[in-house]
C-alpha cells in the first residue's frame, strides 16, 4: 500500500497543532475519486483552520487545504478518466472532510471540476477558492443587473487572494475598478493588474448619515463592518455589493434607507456550498470573459509543500498579498 504525506490538523483539549505525517490510499475512504495532487493554495481559512486562530474544522484530525488540483489517478465516476487533470475548490475540503494538502485526495464526484483549457493544475491553484468567489460575486452581481455603465466597481481588501483576482476579472470585463487597501506599498501593483484607482483604507471617511454621496455603481466586500455599512451608504442607485468577507468584522450596523430609496442589494457570496451546476458556469466564465490577464502578477509566492508551516502567519498577520500556491507534487 502506498505511502504518501499529508498535513494534519489535531485537537488537545484546546490547543490545535499540525504536522506532517504519513498515510496509505486505504486511509482515504471510498469516495469515488483518487486524485494525485499536484497543487494547492493558501488561503486566509487554510491558515485560521491549521493554526487554530479560527474554529474552521468540523473535526479532528483533518487533513488541512480547501482546494487541490491535479490527476485522477482512478474513479468509479463514469464523467471522469484516468489521467484527466481536475481541481476541487470548496465543498467541505479542509473543513469537513480531508483536504488538499495531501499527495493524494479521494473526493465526490460533483465535487470535481475540470481543469477549463488554457490553465493548468498551477493557474487553478493560483486562482483557488480565491479566483472563483470573485468570479461568483461578479456573476450574481450582473445577474442581479450589474453592468459597467452604472459606474466603477470599488474592490475592498483589494490586495487579497479575492480582492485582487477581482480587481482583474472586473477591469478585463470593461469596469472602472477602484481598489481600497491597507497595503500601502500595494498601489503600484494593484494598478498593474488593472486598478484605474486606489485608495487607502486608513483615509477612507466613513461619515455619519443614514446615507451618504453616492460614489460606486457596486461593490465587493472582503472587509465587513464598517466597511461595509458605509459602501451600503455609498453604493448609488440600483447597484449591488457582493459580500465576501469579514476580515474586519462580522456585524454590520446600517438602516434600511439604502436599500429602499436608492434599490441597493446585498448579496451574500458562499464559495463553499455553490451548486455544482452554477460551479460549473462560473469555471467556465473564468476560462472566458472573466478569464484573469495577470496570473503571473498575482500569484506573488509560490512554495514546496515541506514550507507550508511557516507560511501561515504571515497570513495572520496581514503580510501577505495576491496569491501564493503550493507544490505537492509539482
Amino acid at each position: 500500500m502506498e505511502e504518501f504525506k499529508a498535513y494534519r490538523i489535531h485537537q488537545d483539549g484546546k490547543s490545535v497543532h499540525a504536522r506532517f505525517e504519513d498515510r496509505t490510499l486505504r486511509d482515504l475512504g471510498n469516495r469515488p475519486v483518487l486524485v494525485r495532487v499536484r497543487y494547492s493554495g493558501i488561503n486566509f481559512k487554510d491558515a485560521l483552520a491549521a493554526t487554530g486562530a479560527g474554529k474552521i474544522l468540523r473535526s479532528f484530525p483533518l487533513t488541512g487545504g480547501i482546494d487541490l488540483a491535479g490527476d485522477v489517478v482512478e474513479s468509479s465516476d463514469t464523467r471522469f478518466h484516468v489521467g484527466q487533470t481536475v481541481l476541487v475548490t470548496g465543498c467541505g475540503l479542509g473543513e469537513e472532510v480531508d483536504g488538499g494538502y495531501s499527495e493524494y485526495a479521494r473526493v465526490d464526484g460533483d465535487w470535481v471540476i475540470p481543469i477549463p483549457e488554457g490553465f493548468d493544475a498551477r493557474d487553478a491553484m493560483t486562482l483557488g477558492t480565491a479566483g472563483f468567489t470573485a468570479a461568483l460575486a461578479i456573476h450574481r452581481m450582473e445577474r442581479n443587473g450589474q453592468n459597467p455603465e452604472r459606474g466603477p466597481v470599488v474592490v475592498t481588501g483589494a490586495s487579497g487572494g479575492v480582492g485582487s483576482v477581482a480587481v482583474d476579472m472586473l477591469a478585463g470585463a470593461g469596469y472602472e475598478v477602484i481598489a481600497i487597501s491597507g497595503k500601502k506599498n500595494a498601489a503600484s501593483w494593484l494598478r498593474q493588474i488593472g486598478a484605474d484607482k486606489v485608495l487607502d483604507r486608513n483615509e477612507v471617511e466613513f461619515g455619519a448619515r443614514p446615507m451618504e454621496t453616492a460614489l460606486w455603481g457596486g461593490a465587493i466586500d472582503n472587509v465587513g463592518g464598517d466597511m461595509l455599512a458605509w459602501l451600503t451608504r455609498t453604493v448609488n442607485w440600483w447597484g449591488n455589493i457582493a459580500s465576501v468577507g469579514l476580515a474586519g468584522s462580522h456585524e454590520l450596523h446600517t438602516t434600511v434607507m439604502p436599500f429602499i430609496l436608492r434599490g441597493v442589494s446585498i448579496l451574500g457570496i458562499n464559495s463553499v456550498k455553490t451548486a455544482r451546476d452554477e460551479r460549473k458556469q462560473v469555471w467556465a466564465r473564468i476560462a472566458s470573459d472573466l478569464r484573469p490577464r495577470h496570473l503571473d502578477a498575482i500569484r506573488t509566492s509560490e512554495i514546496d509543500f515541506a514550507e507550508l508551516p511557516g507560511a501561515f502567519e504571515d497570513f495572520l498577520g496581514g503580510r501577505v498579498r495576491g496569491r501564493t500556491v503550493v507544490r505537492i507534487n509539482a
